[in-house]
């Protein structure tokens, strides 16, 4: 198959590029590095050091004997969009384009209308593109679990049917978000499920835990076909920068009582799915949701679990929660349908010393103790009058 890989630079990615490229397809890179611009604007860094997008390409030619395209431009303009996909001519899209932090999205107003800017509208240009150029193009589209919230009845694969006084009927299951980020995942799902419907298109709304680890088979090849790392308290997801704080002898910090379950998976389990998902597309007109993880934990049991493979003289810190959230509630969810696809899923318990830990270790001296702390509040407002009302994205 043609596969055209949105935000190909990035901690997904770049990995999921690979991972097709190297199971025959070929593959097509579009990036604005608008991800890199974030870490200027932040002061941060990934802990594993990462050579430049065209060094990378380079690489996994010389690795694999396989080139792989690159469209550098942003998905907010539409020609760019619609050039890009009329010549690359995918047969699936894998949307991985999206500002994907919900701290990120809750700094300033600034910070919540770009994300939302940059990942709706871009989202749009792309459903129009498809529409335009060829509505058979399978879209692969990475949601969020966090779309669902944590509602007190067990959640589904997207979809929920519902009786109300005697009628049944098939919903999109209620989304209940808990940041300006996540909300644009559901504005996402549903303008695409409305494109689905209007439009004949197939789509794929891959719903995904939060993912953990920073090597997969393919970037294990050479040290420049590495992917980020990030540990910090904007896009250090909760797994990563545990392990980061425990390696530097910081302590744990467990937002609120730390009872907040969340689905997650292995990076490697990551790139499976998408493979999956790109060789067993949707039908025209269908709207597919996957609830795309493999294991739940609470934050408070991810610390244990950190401690545990550490060693016992690593702190836990319980600090006051930054987010909104309920630190104790309900969490089970349905994650079926990649499994019965063919996915494998890679265990926490396998993986968590021999892999992530050792990455840690080896990439310690990289770390900024300082960027461990929560800096940013969801009960905290700015106003446009004195805030910064610009956003660094390249």
């Amino acid at each position: 198959m043609r596969i055209l890989v949105l935000g190909g630079d990035g901690y997904l990615g770049w990995p999921t590029a690979l991972h097709l490229s190297a199971s025959g397809h070929e593959v097509g890179l579009v990036d604005s590095f608008a991800r890199r611009g974030y870490d200027t604007e932040l002061g941060a860094t990934s802990l594993v050091p990462i050579v430049s997008l065209e060094e990378r390409v380079e690489a996994w030619r010389q690795a694999s004997g396989t080139r792989l395209a690159t469209y550098i431009g942003d998905l907010t303009d539409p020609v760019f969009t619609h050039r890009t996909v009329e010549a690359f001519r995918p047969d699936a899209i894998v949307h991985f384009a999206e500002q994907r932090s919900a701290p990120y999205s809750m700094i300033d107003q600034a910070h919540a209308v770009y994300t939302q800017m940059n990942n709706v509208v871009g989202t749009l240009n792309v459903l129009y593109a498809i529409a335009d150029v060829d509505p058979s193009i399978h879209l692969v589209k990475l949601g969020s679990m966090g779309e669902y919230g944590t509602p007190n009845i067990d959640i589904e694969e997207g979809w929920l049917e519902i009786t109300h006084n005697g009628r049944t009927d098939r919903v999109l299951y209620p989304k209940r978000p808990g940041s300006f980020y996540h909300l644009s995942k559901v504005h996402d799902s549903h303008n695409i499920e409305f494109a689905c419907r209007a439009w004949g298109l197939a789509a794929t709304d891959l719903n995904q835990g939060i993912v953990y680890g920073q090597e997969t088979e393919e970037t294990r090849r050479r040290p420049d076909l590495a992917t980020r790392f990030d540990y910090d308290a904007v896009f250090g997801t909760v797994l990563n920068r545990m392990v980061v704080q425990a390696v530097c002898g910081h302590p744990l910090t467990v937002y609120g009582s730390g009872g907040q379950t969340r689905g997650m998976l292995d990076i490697r389990d990551t790139v499976e799915c998408v493979r999956i998902a790109c060789e067993h597309p949707a039908r025209p007109g269908e709207f597919r949701v996957f609830n795309q993880f493999t294991e739940e934990f609470s934050v408070r049991g991810i610390a244990a679990l950190v401690r545990e493979a550490a060693g016992d003289d690593v702190a836990i810190a319980m600090v006051d929660n930054p987010r909104v959230e309920a630190d104790e509630h309900y969490y089970h969810a349905e994650h079926s349908g990649l499994v019965e696809l063919g996915l494998e899923p890679h265990l926490l318990s396998d993986t968590l010393f021999d892999s992530l830990l050792a990455i840690a270790r080896r990439h310690r001296d990289n770390a900024d103790p300082s960027l461990f702390d929560p800096s940013v509040r969801w009960r905290a407002t700015s106003s446009p009058v004195g805030s910064r009302q610009s956003v660094l994205v390249a």
